[in-house]
């Protein structure tokens, strides 16, 4: 099968690796799409030391089941799936049910440098982990399940509900994908801080407000945006500024959650936390039932999600649009590489 591996800190280069088999237990996916990761970009750049030269990464991935292991049923061989990520061990399965992502002993495909994953032609994962989508939505929208599940966990750890106010701080795909969620579960007044045109644009497209993060009245435009200030705030950024408007832009009372992973280390007002009683909150990766919501909920193929696409280029391709992307290419969405077109 062909790869995009990362040569070294910088290069992808293309690669022929053995095709893998299904165990027991699981199936075998032959991958049609996956998306570009900002995380999987910070490990191309060097930049967060979660990637390792000579990987195969990705992790937003759709495909159609291509072969089953031993014990497995119900699943049909071009069945359309995408892949929980998340990797729970059998013995941990039943102690970690609904919380997934705490499991100390989980492996994560696409991060953990010895598995070869997605940027591939074919992957195999346990049964358990592989998600069956809807036939009659557009195939590519399942490489948006995994950002989309990242989301969903967010959002219910901010504990946002329909009648609250939220601001999401950052409109890249995380953010772009936290809007989603937030109006899967309803909530309506929503307003997105974000530096690039082109990503406050995407976001309005969504409809939300889009605010220029760099006005010097960026904070009295969320209050107005949102009559108020928000009950809630998402950073999908995770720096300095963007911490600091989320605590600034929420109520006395209010919950800030931290999704973004921009910086290892930041310094925060911890007076705006004590005084005013506000709540920080971590957020990292699903549980089981997050990422299973999401790909119902993207079954539904709703029209918003398309806009969240924003090239979708061949395997040959690949590596030039990792090298953009590291140089700043202006891309608000998401690009998607296709392991079924080689060029």
């Amino acid at each position: 099968m062909k790869a995009l591996r990362m040569a070294d800190v910088g290069r992808m280069d293309i690669v022929d690796l053995p095709d893998p088999h299904p165990g027991p237990g699981e199936v075998l996916i032959r991958v049609i799409a996956t998306g570009i990761c900002g995380s999987d970009l910070h490990g191309f750049t060097g930049e967060n030391g979660r990637r390792v030269p000579g990987q195969v990464m990705g992790h937003e991935s759709v495909g159609t089941v291509a072969a089953v292991g031993d014990g497995v049923t119900g699943f049909r061989v071009g069945a359309p799936v995408t892949f929980n990520p998340v990797v729970v061990p059998e013995a941990d399965v039943e102690a970690y049910a609904g919380r997934e992502q705490l499991s100390p002993n989980k492996t994560v495909v696409g991060v953990a440098p010895d598995v070869v994953a997605s940027f591939a032609q074919f992957v195999a994962l346990p049964a358990r982990n592989v998600v069956l989508l809807e036939e009659t939505m557009p195939l590519e929208f399942g490489a948006l399940v995994e950002p989309l599940a990242v989301a969903v966990h967010a959002v219910r750890c901010a504990g946002a509900g329909s009648e609250d106010a939220v601001l999401v701080t950052g409109a890249g795909p995380i953010g772009q994908s936290v809007v989603l969620a937030l109006q899967m579960h309803g909530v309506s007044r929503i307003a997105v801080t974000e530096v690039m045109a082109s990503r406050r644009e995407l976001v309005a497209q969504l409809g939300v407000a889009a605010i220029d993060a760099t006005r010097a009245d960026a904070g009295d435009a969320v209050a107005a945006a949102l009559g108020g200030p928000a009950d809630r705030a998402i950073d999908a950024v995770g720096i300095e500024p963007t911490l600091r408007s989320a605590l600034t832009a929420t109520r006395i009372g209010g919950t800030v959650c931290l999704v973004g992973m921009g910086a290892p280390q930041l310094a925060l007002d911890a007076f705006a936390i004590s005084t005013g009683e506000r709540a920080l909150v971590g957020s990292f990766t699903y549980s089981a039932q997050d990422f299973a919501d999401a790909a119902a909920w993207i079954g539904t193929a709703p029209d918003q999600a398309r806009a969240l696409i924003s090239r979708q280029v061949p395997l040959s391709e690949g590596p030039q649009a990792f090298t953009d992307l590291a140089a700043g290419a202006d891309v608000p969405g998401k690009i998607l590489v296709r392991l079924d077109q080689e060029g």
